[in-house]
């Protein structure tokens, strides 16, 4: 890509701490928030139509990854997701960007959220079914994936991700700079 803009800029900005913080928990109160919307108003295999069909509202209970994948190795995912609540805490103490803050604590807060079903829903610890509710185009992922607020934080974190990194934002605040060719003698 680049070099970064020189310069070394040690530790963390509290302000970029607080962005991920906030954001994380934003995300996690949400994402509860809804799924407890949906298991109190919302009956399995009753979807509800919204939008004339472009969403729809299908209470399930997800025990594996993206369409049930997995289904049989669910101890996995809650370990998959420690170990990223592991690696963010480690970028956090070198973050000084908000952007990055931004989208470190969508996906801190989208494995939040599901870890919490994995953890505390039936039916047992590490084993608990995630609650999926957002369907597009069809009741019961026809057409798309069912998935839930916490799933919708960590794909927008990711994309955000990767496009900071297309743009050559560093998430210690820097700029990564092209270097120019040389040109031939």
């Amino acid at each position: 890509m680049g070099e970064p803009e020189a310069g070394p800029r040690p530790g963390f900005s509290g302000r970029a701490v607080a962005v991920l913080g906030a954001t994380a928990v934003i995300a996690v109160a949400l994402d509860q928030w809804v799924k407890w919307l949906s298991t109190e108003h919302l009956t399995e295999g009753e979807p509800v139509r919204i939008l004339g069909g472009l969403i729809y509202l299908s209470l399930l209970r997800n025990s594996g990854a993206a369409f049930s994948m997995g289904e049989n190795h669910t101890w996995v995912f809650p370990v998959i997701t420690l170990v990223v609540i592991g690696w963010i805490g480690y970028m956090a103490t070198r973050l000084r960007s908000v952007p990055w803050a931004i989208s470190l604590g969508l996906v801190l807060g989208g494995a939040f959220g599901n870890l919490g079903d994995r953890l505390f829903r039936a039916p047992g610890p590490f084993h608990g079914h995630v609650v999926d509710m957002i369907s597009l185009f069809a009741p019961y992922a026809e057409k798309f994936a069912v998935f839930n607020i916490a799933d919708s934080c960590l794909s927008v974190g990711v994309c955000l991700a990767v496009l900071l990194e297309l743009t050559g934002r560093q998430r210690d605040g820097r700029r990564a700079v092209r270097k120019k060719a040389e040109p031939a003698a």
